[in-house]
């Protein structure tokens, strides 16, 4: 068949569907993500602010905690534009392509610097924490914090560089689980600082914020030093407020759960965000003041990389006590601050898969990994960017808050100036910054100018009192400034060159009309071009004159990617018509011709079922999984079915290997697929029922199995005859 390969790639169409198919959440577990990343901060937060602006600092950190309501409603009114295309189009769009990339620069910077700082605090305090075990039991064991720091956070990044490479995250209900733990410590620890306040008759507050109790030094006031600005009060109020700026790190990824959480959706934000600020307030903002307020003076600067452990020692009550609760803190501390080093991975993942999809990245950054399917290099590069900081701060940790700070104001600021960009070029706000004034007919946002405004004033303060942070933080961003830059020019000029070229066809929601697909079509999931030998065989053995052959691949929409969908022609990139065109090869190979089909989507089970569902396929085909076994992978295709709504079509799934054989499973209701000797015991029974006991032929083999069945359900509610039901079960799965 000479050139039928161009032909069919020539002619053939590819229906893109532009809804993403997401597994929603609720606002609790929406809350719980965010706050995995901004409660962490309450570990390191009051120990690095005092350092550089003394014990005023606490004043401020709450500060940082209200001013984050107004933060909030700058995501909020983000949030609330439907504007396809992510941080680079909305920015692109509204300021100016320079800018856009710009601003994506600074967000990686901030997602690079989470985790290093996350895993470095974590090891400060198993740091202290051994030291501290090794003097109670009498032992000569001590290790140096810093150089321990660095250590545990090595192996920390290289845990979740290797779950990020094999595609393995964190679910929102591990989250919600870590946060539900860190609130039992939270609560225990403000209980026990108002006994202990009340027990010492009272506490001295922390010195009042204003300009006369600062007390700044060289390192904390950077270039400033010795120059006319560090005497004017109001300049260093606005400094003091940007070395406290990094308590609201982590706010970013309300942004990135916006679009999972469940509808009402605005409303749900509200709420989600509401629960952020209020907890990180009574968190981070109280636990601050009352470390300053309960740790002696003398001792509390040998607590600054672990202040909640200092505060739990200096606690009123039993040693042993006070120890235990202080290895509580420990392990909460480790649980959360872990859980944000994997964040920053999926986040900065995420927002660099979007940037490779706005073209202004390298398609080689997008290649899947051979064997797991997820973007390895730019997982590589993350990886390998926060070993570079972690080794070069030396577990100071005070040097990676004044760098994270430094890159967490400046993507707030870019973020913000996006917002009220578009606020003068759109009237579609479904949510709008509080304290807005029409003049002259014309509405003018100041509330939402006002915290632009704030943020960059911050900025700039950061910009000249932070000098390793300012030269690290601009090296970063004008290193991926540039390779954003030399990327969107390669990708120009290869402007897809060698592939096949689709007729893209793109509608709102899959539709079985513009597929072309008879009910009881076969659905063939795939997304790794080097892994298609079940679409061979499903064209080997599939007969078109009674079913048609759909192929899909799942567009992967990361956790990290924003609130923003993809524009349309962002869903089918290089990497998606590389496919598809070594789907024609094959299937131009066998002779038979194949709907294509691409669905956006956060979790692949969910789209393929949703997919089958809507195109009522009568069988769903995939490839064995490298991060799991077939069975676990049916049974997570079998979940998301049952999370279909009433009534679920029925249909099959099989599982194809190259090396044995296929794997059948039937989702939905059917008949079990029962051994000979269970059909013999059952006829058995029915044999003694009906002669023995006299019920004579009325009864039927489906009148015993209903009966046993519905005792069964009786018995696995008591707790007693459940634990022997089940053993019986295990015992019964082993001899299957």
């Amino acid at each position: 068949m000479p050139d039928s390969a161009e032909r069919m790639g020539a002619t053939s169409k590819v229906v893109v569907a532009t809804t993403v198919a997401l597994s929603f959440i609720s606002f609790w577990r929406g809350a719980a993500i965010v706050l995995s990343d901004l409660a962490s901060t309450m570990y390191y937060v009051g120990g690095i602010t005092e350092y550089a602006i003394g014990k005023s600092a606490p004043w401020f950190v709450m500060a940082v905690m209200f001013f984050s309501f107004a933060v909030r409603s700058i995501y909020m009114e983000s949030c609330g534009m439907f504007v396809r295309g992510g941080v680079y189009v909305v920015v692109r769009d509204s300021i100016g392509p320079s800018m856009a990339k710009l601003s994506v620069s600074a967000l990686v910077v901030d997602y690079i610097l989470t985790g290093p700082i996350s895993s470095v605090s974590a090891g400060q305090y198993l740091g202290h924490l051994v030291n501290e075990m090794a003097v109670l039991a009498g032992q000569p064991l001590h290790v140096d914090p810093n150089g321990f720091s660095v250590f545990f956070a090595i192996a920390v990044t290289g845990w979740f560089w290797r779950s990020n490479i094999r595609g393995i995250h964190e679910s929102s209900g591990h989250a919600l689980r870590i946060m539900q733990v860190t609130t039992v410590m939270v609560v225990c620890m403000l209980i026990w600082c108002g006994i202990t306040i009340a027990v010492r008759g009272g506490a001295p507050l922390p010195p009042l914020p204003v300009p006369s109790q600062l007390v700044m030094h060289e390192e904390s006031l950077g270039w400033l030093h010795g120059t006319f600005w560090a005497q004017l009060p109001m300049v260093l109020m606005v400094v003091a407020f940007g070395h406290s700026l990094l308590a609201m790190s982590g706010f970013e990824t309300l942004a990135q759960v916006y679009r999972e959480i469940a509808y009402p959706k605005l409303k749900n934000l509200r709420i989600t965000a509401n629960i952020v600020c209020i907890y990180a307030s009574v968190s981070t903002g109280l636990l601050s003041i009352l470390a300053v307020m309960i740790i002696p003076d003398a001792i509390r600067p040998s607590y600054k990389d672990n202040l909640l452990g200092g505060l739990a020692m200096s606690l009123e009550g039993p040693h042993i006590l006070k120890l235990v609760f202080h290895v509580f803190v420990v392990i909460v501390g480790v649980l959360i601050l872990s859980g944000a080093v994997n964040t920053s991975l999926i986040g900065a993942n995420g927002v660099l898969n979007r940037v490779a999809e706005d073209g202004v990245l390298l398609n080689w950054f997008r290649k899947p990994h051979v064997k797991f399917g997820t973007t390895f290099r730019i997982v590589n590069l993350i990886t390998l960017m926060q070993v570079a900081t972690i080794v070069g701060s030396g577990g100071n940790l005070y040097l990676l808050g004044e760098a994270y700070a430094f890159g967490v104001v400046w993507s707030f600021f870019m973020k913000g100036l996006g917002v009220l960009a578009l606020r003068f070029q759109r009237t579609d706000q479904e949510y709008k910054t509080p304290f807005n004034f029409k003049i002259g007919g014309r509405e003018w946002p100041v509330g939402l100018a006002a915290t632009v405004a704030m943020l960059f004033f911050v900025a700039i303060a950061n910009l000249f009192t932070k000098k390793i942070a300012t030269i690290y933080g601009v090296s970063f961003t004008l290193v991926l400034f540039t390779l954003f830059l030399i990327s969107e020019k390669v990708n120009k000029q290869r402007a897809k060159a060698g592939l096949e070229e689709f007729n893209l066809d793109h509608q709102p929601q899959v539709d079985v009309a513009h597929l072309n697909a008879r009910p009881g079509c076969v659905l063939v999931a795939l997304r790794d071009y080097n892994n298609m030998e079940h679409l061979r065989r499903v064209l080997e053995k599939t007969n078109l004159r009674r079913h048609d052959v759909v192929v899909m691949t799942v567009h992967p929409i990361s956790a990290g990617a924003g609130e923003f969908e993809l524009q349309d022609e962002q869903l089918f990139g290089t990497y998606e018509q590389e496919l598809f065109s070594r789907v024609v090869t094959v299937a131009e190979r066998e002779g038979k011709p194949v709907e294509l089909l691409v669905v956006p989507a956060s979790d692949p089970f969910a789209a393929m079922i949703q997919a089958a569902a809507t195109m009522k396929a009568s069988r769903l085909v995939t490839g064995i999984s490298a991060r799991m076994a077939s069975d676990e992978l049916a049974r997570r295709i079998g979940l998301a079915w049952e999370q279909l709504p009433e009534p679920r079509h029925p249909f099959s799934l099989e599982i194809i290997s190259p090396d044995r054989k296929p794997t059948y499973v039937n989702l939905g209701p059917h008949p079990p697929r029962l051994w000979p000797e269970d059909v013999d015991r059952l006829h058995d029974i029915w044999l003694t029922l009906t002669e023995t006991e006299g019920l004579g032929a009325k009864l039927h083999h489906r009148d015993v199995l209903g009966v046993a069945l519905r005792r069964l359900e009786q018995e696995l509610t008591s707790s007693e005859e459940k634990e022997e039901i089940l053993a019986l079960i295990r015992e019964e799965m082993r001899r299957g």
